[in-house]
């Protein structure tokens, strides 16, 4: 049973001594179900949901029949799970708030990964700044398939000159789950970064989120390289 583990090994108190990046996933999961069911203590219960599920991302992603159709899961833990959910997605968001500098990159990342991981489809976003790089505005600009997204220069010009950017951050998702740049996203880059230095608005970075997974120009040097 749970409660004869050794103390260091209990989610909870793993979390207390150790902080939260030292659990799994299963842990952390066990601590959002707190209880178990009979035969099953929390924390296998948590393992069990995840291989069934896959991953973390795909229990969040989950609607509520398909979600309370696993042991163990019902409608209250429904809610629960997506009030975390948008809790996080506003605490990352009150990070990039306007008039807010953007100081650390992993924390961009942090946003653009919680507003973009669970789209089923791609989506272009654009995070607008000012000279200063204090944020201005984020916004979705084109919406597109399981695989593309047609983005126009034009729209992005237009988008930028209305907000009264200085700079900007191209973001969008791969929901394939894999970050790695394609051709066709070399290529909106560098025609973007093109567009936007006619105004004198520069490209900072373009951050491709795909679940977990961030691919970032600037930190490959791809940006006003090609």
């Amino acid at each position: 049973m749970l409660k004869d583990w050794p103390i260091d090994e209990k989610p909870r108190e793993k979390l207390l001594q150790y902080g939260a990046k030292s659990l799994s996933d299963a842990e952390l999961l066990a601590i959002f179900l707190r209880t178990g069911v009979k035969g099953c203590h929390v924390v296998d219960l948590a393992r069990k949901l995840l291989k069934s599920f896959g991953s973390i991302s795909q229990i969040y992603q989950a609607d509520l029949d398909g979600f309370c159709q696993h042991h163990g899961l019902g409608a209250a833990k429904y809610v629960q799970l997506q009030a975390c959910l948008e809790m996080s997605k506003r605490y990352l968001a009150e990070q990039m708030e306007t008039g807010q500098a953007l100081t650390s990159s992993l924390a961009t990342q942090q946003f653009l990964t919680a507003e973009l991981r669970n789209e089923s489809r791609e989506i272009f976003a654009v995070l607008f700044l000012n000279t200063q790089h204090q944020v201005i505005k984020f916004e979705r600009l084109f919406y597109g398939t399981i695989n593309a997204a047609a983005v126009y220069p034009r729209i992005v010009v237009e988008a930028a000159l209305k907000n009264k950017a200085g700079a900007v951050i191209l973001a969008h998702n791969h929901p394939s789950g894999i970050a790695e740049p394609s051709i066709a996203d070399n290529q909106i880059t560098s025609r973007l970064e093109q567009a936007l230095a006619l105004i004198d608005i520069k490209v900072l970075d373009h951050i491709i989120v795909a679940g977990c997974q961030c691919y970032s120009y600037a930190e490959h040097s791809l940006i006003n390289k090609r």
